[in-house]
């Protein structure tokens, strides 16, 4: 009983999101293509995890481990940002690339969340259930690091629905990405900062509040942009 409340747990911010993404089109994709882009959100959790265990193993050594600013900083970006928001461009793009019912800008946003609540979701189940204290991991997770996914995803989405369908421009292509790394860097390096120790971490989670609070405002607004877009164009 005890792992399905657990499993629930870990389970539950990823489909209440989803949910609320899929209630915001308009026009609902078919539900094999969602499927499909969650699946491949779950497929690249075990190339990611490879990667970042040598990028980590490369930076700290095998039994080194992250003691200032920079050394979080670097973990941050280079060892989890930039791998799993590239994968999960990756996948986006394998959803994409011949799927004829890409045909409106809100559903870059809906593909992007799915491969990213995918993976959040998968990455969730093994936070909590690594954890005795799983109660509190579930809540915070279900709080910050899940909805953080969620950003990072609407970002990646939002960004590859302009190139694709308004501006073919260098800046915006760039931004598909860059986007959500630097969303998912400053995130990770706030979040890492009590790795440091207790007092800069104290600070680095007052600032990761604020701006979590600003990621999801700036995240909201890029869903009603292209919700409207769409509304105007139909």
């Amino acid at each position: 009983m005890n792992i399905i409340i657990m499993l629930i747990a870990s389970l539950l911010p990823a489909l209440l999101l989803l949910l609320y993404i899929w209630k915001k089109d308009t026009q609902k994709e078919p539900t094999y293509m969602l499927v499909k882009a969650v699946a491949w959100g779950i497929g690249i959790i075990i190339p990611v995890a490879v990667v970042e265990s040598m990028l980590k193993l490369m930076l700290f050594g095998e039994n080194g481990s992250p003691t200032t600013l920079i050394d979080t900083t670097a973990l941050a970006f280079l060892v989890a940002a930039i791998p799993e928001e590239g994968f999960k461009l990756l996948a986006l793009w394998m959803v994409l690339k011949k799927n004829p019912f890409f045909d409106e800008h809100f559903d870059g946003i809906v593909y992007a969340v799915c491969v990213g609540l995918g993976f959040a979701a998968v990455e969730n189940i093994s936070y909590v259930f690594s954890h005795e204290d799983w109660a509190s991991v579930a809540i915070t997770r279900a709080l910050l690091a899940v909805p953080g996914h969620y950003a990072f995803a609407v970002l990646m989405g939002y960004y590859y629905s302009v190139y694709h369908f308004v501006n073919r421009s260098p800046k915006v292509a760039i931004c598909v990405l860059l986007a959500p790394v630097l969303a998912h860097g400053i995130y990770d390096a706030l979040a890492m900062a009590s790795l440091v120790n207790p007092y800069v971490g104290g600070i680095g989670f007052v600032m990761l509040i604020y701006f979590c609070i600003k990621m999801h405002k700036r995240a909201q607004a890029k869903v009603l942009a292209l919700v409207e877009k769409d509304r105007i164009h139909y």
